[in-house]
């Protein structure tokens, strides 16, 4: 006998556009497609296949006729991502300290300015000086 909140094995038998049937024991079960993932599920074969063996939890059981309501993604969810916050650097440089490093970016960016009088060009059609 199944209780409710009780985690189980099962086999998936079928999947369809709603849902999936899945076979525990003497029970038929469903997992309905709202109980793969708390985001929109395009597809059920993103999370499983016919023929897998799923750990499940029981939702809801029908005793007198051998159902049972499943969830996938309360033991399978994916609880955000583990990582390292991104550092960065906050604050102003002073035009003196990165103008250099500009120029060097847009050299590198315009393979046109390789010679001086290009440069020259390409500072005074920019207003930069």
């Amino acid at each position: 006998m199944i209780k409710k909140g009780e985690i189980v094995y099962g086999r998936i038998t079928n999947i369809l556009g709603y849902g999936a049937f899945v076979s525990v024991g003497e029970y038929d079960g469903l997992v309905h497609i709202s109980e793969f993932s708390d985001n929109y599920v395009r597809d059920i074969y993103d999370y499983v296949r016919v023929g897998q063996q799923v750990k499940l939890k029981v939702l809801d059981v029908d005793e007198r006729n051998k159902k049972l309501k499943l969830s996938y993604k309360f033991l399978n969810k994916t609880r955000g991502v583990k990582g390292e916050v991104p550092k960065y650097n906050i604050g102003f440089q002073t035009l003196r300290d990165s103008i250099e490093g500009f120029i060097n970016k847009q050299i590198k960016e315009h393979d046109d300015l390789e010679d001086v009088e290009k440069v020259e060009e390409f500072l005074e059609k920019n207003k930069i000086s």
